[in-house]
């Protein structure tokens, strides 16, 4: 299974990251949506590179112009809450792809004990295509795992990506053992060395979901 760390790479993206990163930064929400959207479009065009292509014959005005464009069929699926902005970065660049949409969230037992749920999916067929699926922030890996789980009620794609921003290395671990090793790739702008009690990647970032849309009770 091929692991993408953009972070061991110099570029641009580094800046969002560092951004979204920063507690005085952060804490402006239109920054912090706009910053993880701009990820995912530079990871978009990254995975573009990983797509099957081939040569159409284009009309201009003037003539013919042969140009080589993707032939995968996208379905890119995302976890919600945190995940809409991210989810957009992506849908701006793969502007024609179908989109699922599942609901994962931790019911704690206690303060330190959880189960994920799954309450919520919607989502095309995915038989024979390429399935995206998108969570800024990949902790455990649970969600993750249980969400792809629940799309393979919708069929079973051609190929998968998963893609994060920010990863502990026990999830990109996780996630090698439980997704099909043949057909997986994992995208990661930045891989965090460990997690807390809490399951919180450190150092993380924070609670993706409320730094992009405000706190919930």
């Amino acid at each position: 299974m091929k692991v993408i760390d953009f972070g061991q790479t110099n570029s641009i993206l580094n800046q969002y990251i560092s951004e979204i990163r920063n507690v005085e930064v952060q804490n402006d929400r239109l920054r912090f949506r706009r910053n993880i959207e701009r990820i995912g479009e530079i990871m978009a065009y990254e995975m573009s590179k990983e797509f099957q292509y081939s040569v159409k014959n284009i009309q201009t005005p003037l003539g013919i112009a042969p140009v080589s464009t993707p032939d995968n069929q996208l379905v890119i699926s995302t976890i919600l809450r945190a995940g809409l902005p991210f989810h957009q970065g992506f849908l701006s660049y793969f502007d024609g792809a179908e989109n699922a949409f599942v609901s994962a969230y931790r019911k704690y037992k206690d303060t330190l004990k959880f189960d994920i749920h799954i309450e919520y999916i919607a989502s095309p067929r995915i038989d024979d295509k390429t399935l995206i699926i998108t969570d800024p922030m990949l902790a455990t890996g649970g969600s993750m795992e249980l969400s792809y789980q629940a799309m393979l009620t919708k069929g079973h794609p051609a190929e998968i990506h998963v893609a994060s921003i920010i990863a502990s290395q026990k999830a990109i671990d996780h996630i090698k053992n439980v997704f099909p090793e043949d057909k997986t790739t994992i995208w990661c702008a930045a891989i965090d060395p460990e997690i807390n009690e809490h399951s919180y990647i450190v150092p993380g970032l924070g609670d993706a979901g409320d730094l992009a849309y405000g706190e919930k009770e």
